[in-house]
């Protein structure tokens, strides 16, 4: 598996979302006795900030890796690759 270091011109959006530090409010909230309800929505809000960053993450680098193998035309490299999407599937 590839274990490089990889830099997107997304990750400076992903660290902008993770910082609005949302986990912190639910903490809060909990202390502060709010309903089941708000605690459910705020955890919704919570799963966003999260899931999404993690999902265009997965896509901007499944394309850049794909570029990359189309134009470099290793067969190790493509195998390389290959392994890399598998690992990063079970993410999705």
């Amino acid at each position: 598996m590839m274990t490089k270091q990889c830099i997107h011109e997304i990750h400076a959006q992903i660290v902008k979302r993770l910082a609005e530090n949302r986990h912190c409010r639910v903490i809060e909230m909990v202390d502060d006795g709010h309903s089941c309800l708000e605690l459910a929505q705020q955890f919704h809000a919570v799963e966003k900030v999260i899931t999404e960053p993690k999902r265009r993450l997965i896509h901007r680098h499944v394309d850049s890796s794909l570029d990359v193998v189309v134009n470099s035309g290793s067969s190790k490299l493509t195998k390389d690759v290959l392994v890399e999407f598998k690992a990063l599937a079970r993410y999705l």
